[in-house]
């Protein structure tokens, strides 16, 4: 039997040992750097599909995980010092959203697992050696929607058969992104015998003065690029566009839904759904080099007839035909 003293001695031992547990168990879970480009109001959505995933997979934000949240909020260079904070941190894993977040988390580690979202081809890229056997320390989804730029100009030239001036609006400073869709939106142009300008902006404050350009212009229709950047700036887009009563679509549904003409572009939700569990399955330890980046399966055409008839625009009834979803 042990007596009071004894009692009183093993209690205040093991009162003394509870820190030290308590430090113990909150040093065993794990940390993962969440990286991008982007803006926390404007992409809410998409880290809350991820940490959705992530619960799947069976970790809980603050329960066995902890997420180190790092927004851009538009401005990248100011994105690789962010994903080398994460490096030296250091985390378990970083989840890498946009072009200019995966090239910069790929050049601070070469160690660190990153889980990726992109709209660009990984492997064009460098991201991975292949897309079945990615074959380093990243993997993830790609939406393709780069690829899917001239396709937006072929959809706008339908809404618009008249017109024959036509612009893309991107952001100068994703460099990364902009070669790719600026060459193949021009090769696209030259084949419908079209006049493509390309027209940059890097603040919302610019975007006034692009529309005065394209008034100038006398453009017939606008092409949205899929940046993380101008996704911040979608419903003031859409207002200008309605102002200057001109059509536009947009790389992402939420566009279409916000008043825009149409969208053209996988659902970055069930992207981003999609990463949350890859990144839990790198938790328990599978490696991104034997993980295959997986492709969106599902491009979705929105198209907004109550915007369309208030452009004066009819819409063809093989291009209604081919829409997921009609906003009337």
């Amino acid at each position: 039997m042990i007596g009071r003293r004894e009692f009183i001695t093993l209690l205040g031992g093991a009162v003394a040992t509870w820190p030290l547990v308590a430090r113990a168990q909150q040093a065993a879970i794990a940390t993962v750097g969440y990286l991008s480009g982007g803006g926390a109001d404007t992409e809410q959505g998409f880290a809350a599909a991820f940490e959705h995933g992530l619960g799947e997979a069976g970790y809980v934000n603050g329960r066995n995980v902890a997420i180190e949240y790092r927004w851009a909020e538009g401005r990248f260079d100011r994105v690789p010092a962010m994903a080398t904070e994460l490096v030296h941190r250091p985390v378990a894993a970083i989840v890498a959203g946009g072009n200019t977040a995966v090239l910069a988390a790929k050049t601070a580690t070469t160690i660190i697992p990153i889980i990726f979202q992109t709209g660009a081809d990984p492997v064009e890229m460098g991201f991975v050696a292949s897309l079945n056997r990615p074959g380093g320390n990243l993997t993830g989804v790609t939406s393709m929607n780069l690829a899917l730029a001239p396709k937006r100009l072929e959809l706008l030239h339908e809404l618009a058969p008249a017109a024959t001036i036509f612009a893309l609006l991107v952001n100068p400073s994703n460099a990364s992104q902009n070669d790719p869709v600026t060459k193949g939106l021009q090769a696209a142009a030259s084949a419908l015998g079209l006049d493509l300008h390309i027209l940059e902006a890097s603040a919302e404050r610019e975007l006034d003065t692009v529309f005065k350009q394209l008034a100038g212009l006398r453009a017939g229709g606008l092409v949205i690029a899929a940046d993380a950047l101008i996704n911040t700036w979608t419903k003031r887009l859409v207002t200008l566009a309605a102002e200057h009563e001109l059509p536009a679509i947009y790389p992402f549904q939420e566009g279409a839904l916000a008043g825009g003409l149409m969208s053209y572009g996988a659902g970055l939700i069930d992207q981003y759904h999609t990463v949350g569990i890859y990144t839990g399955r790198v938790l328990k330890g599978e490696k991104p080099a034997d993980m295959p980046v997986e492709q969106a399966t599902k491009v979705e055409l929105i198209i907004n007839l109550k915007t369309a008839r208030g452009l004066g625009l009819t819409v063809p009834e093989a291009v209604l035909a081919r829409a997921d979803k009609v906003i009337e």
